[in-house]
C-alpha cells in the first residue's frame, strides 16, 4: 500500500483516468521523504545471522506504543573490532524500516567504539522524519547499542578465567 501511494504521491503511478505515458504531478503533498521510500521500497541488508556466533551481535528493541519491532545484528572482526557485516529484520512503519536499513548501511566499515556516537537525530535528519516518526530513528540507535552491548556481553563471557565459568555453572545449578 505504501509504495503505491508514494507511487502515486511522487508522479510516478496513473490517477484516476490517467494513463501510464504522461506523468502525473500530485497535487497533494508528500508525507514521506524519498529517502524514506527509497528505503522503504530497497530495504539494504535485511536478514538475520546466527545469534549463537561468537562474533554477531544482536540487538532487539521496540516501541510499546507504536508496535514497531527491530532486530539490528553485526558481524564484527574478532582481530580488529571492526564491523565487517550488518542486517537487520523490522516489522513497523515505512520511516522503522527506513531507519533500520539507513542504521546497517551506516554501521558497516566502522569500529565498535565508532559506532556508538551514531545519534538518532543525524537518522532523522538524514531520512527527514517529521517529528511524529522520530522514534522510529531513536529505536535504530537504540538497536545499534544494544547489538554492541550482546556482543561485547558474549566475549567477557568467553574471555572469563574457566574457574569464573565454573561458578557460573555452580550458580545457575
Amino acid at each position: 500500500m505504501l509504495r503505491f501511494a508514494s507511487k502515486r504521491l511522487l508522479g510516478l503511478a496513473p490517477g484516476e483516468g490517467q494513463s501510464m505515458s504522461r506523468p502525473v504531478l500530485a497535487a497533494l503533498p508528500r508525507f514521506y521523504h524519498e529517502n524514506v521510500i527509497d528505503h522503504y521500497n530497497n530495504p539494504r541488508n535485511v536478514g538475520s545471522f546466527d545469534k549463537n556466533d561468537p562474533t554477531v551481535g544482536t540487538g532487539l528493541v521496540g516501541a510499546p506504543a507504536c508496535g514497531d519491532v527491530m532486530k539490528l545484528q553485526i558481524k564484527v572482526d574478532d582481530k580488529t573490532g571492526q564491523i565487517v557485516d550488518a542486517c537487520f529484520k523490522t516489522f513497523g512503519c515505512g520511516s522503522a524500516i527506513a531507519s533500520s536499513s539507513v542504521a546497517t548501511e551506516w554501521v558497516k566499515g566502522k569500529q565498535m567504539q565508532e559506532v556508538l556516537t551514531i545519534k538518532n537525530t543525524e537518522i532523522a535528519k538524514h531520512l527527514s522524519l517529521p517529528p511524529v516518526k522520530l522514534h522510529c530513528s531513536m529505536l535504530a540507535e537504540d538497536a545499534i547499542k544494544a547489538a554492541v552491548k550482546d556482543y561485547e556481553a558474549k566475549h567477557s563471557k568467553s574471555s572469563a578465567s574457566p574457574e569464573a565459568a565454573q561458578f557460573e555453572k555452580a550458580a545457575d545449578a
